[in-house]
């Protein structure tokens, strides 16, 4: 159980960072994982009055306050349309309703969970995150970077042209997934991203040969690239699933990803 010494309410950013920056300060976000933890907390930081909670959709890009909520997401009809529906496919699974209307995008993404949805689904885009002091990175940059007292202001999410989709296995509905899998298909790349593997997600990028056979048929297509997948992807085991079982899943999950994007109308780039 966590332990709480002191509430502060954040009233700038600077504020934040510099509480941030002791070792027995904590970030709260939603709190959802953290107060399962066994931690003793000096300063609980509460960043509602500095970093927004709000979805702003501009001409280029969605700009996600670190401090939306999950629900948020899955319900926002901009990001559903860009997405084809993936963005709601990825969230909607996510324990309960009530947990996701208290689940923060930026815990999620700061937290890197190897069983999170959000960041297989958001590694598959073209996203940035935007840091109060290192600046715009990309997220597949900002996924592999040891965790830091920086903090997450803003999730980007370029509109580039692709068409996703995503999928998942699980043992039970609201329960971690086994295997989860998102896809993105661009003008020149085709992007698999492999979660709860039970490591944090990963990215495949279809080779030259698969490449190729980009406009053969569907289905020759998408045998050749969760091939691929299943060859490359680095999967272990745990209570869940073998590694054996996550690499076929990956596998399986990868062509019936690709095979719903290129028959259901979708094959051309938004």
């Amino acid at each position: 159980m966590i332990t709480i010494k002191r509430y502060v309410r954040a009233e700038s950013l600077e504020q934040a960072y510099e509480l941030n920056q002791k070792r027995a300060n904590r970030i709260l976000g939603g709190m959802l994982w953290m107060k399962m933890s066994k931690n003793a907390v000096q300063n609980a930081i509460d960043l509602s009055d500095v970093v927004s909670a709000e979805i702003s959709e501009q001409e280029d890009a969605f700009v996600i306050g670190a401090m939306t909520v999950l629900r948020a997401l899955e319900t926002h009809e901009g990001l559903n349309r860009y997405t084809g529906g993936a963005v709601r496919e990825s969230l909607r699974h996510i324990v309960g309703v009530q947990f996701r209307n208290t689940a923060t995008i930026g815990g999620s993404v700061y937290g890197r969970f190897g069983f999170s949805d959000v960041l297989t689904m958001l590694l598959a885009l073209d996203v940035r995150v935007e840091l109060y002091k290192g600046g715009i990175v990309p997220l597949e940059t900002y996924a592999e970077m040891p965790y830091d007292t920086d903090i997450i202001v803003n999730i980007i999410i370029r509109k580039t042209p692709m068409k996703t989709a995503y999928l998942s296995s699980r043992n039970s509905k609201s329960d971690f997934p086994v295997s989860a899998c998102s896809l993105s298909f661009r003008e020149n790349e085709r992007r698999v991203v492999i979660g709860a593997r039970p490591q944090k997600a990963m990215i495949i990028r279809a080779d030259n040969e698969v490449m190729k056979l980009a406009d053969a048929d569907p289905e020759e297509f998408s045998n050749a690239l969760a091939a691929q997948v299943q060859k490359e992807v680095k999967t272990s085991g745990n209570m869940r699933a073998s590694a054996e079982y996550r690499r076929h899943l990956a596998k399986i999950l990868t062509k019936r990803a690709s095979m719903q994007i290129l028959k259901e109308g979708r094959t051309g780039l938004c």
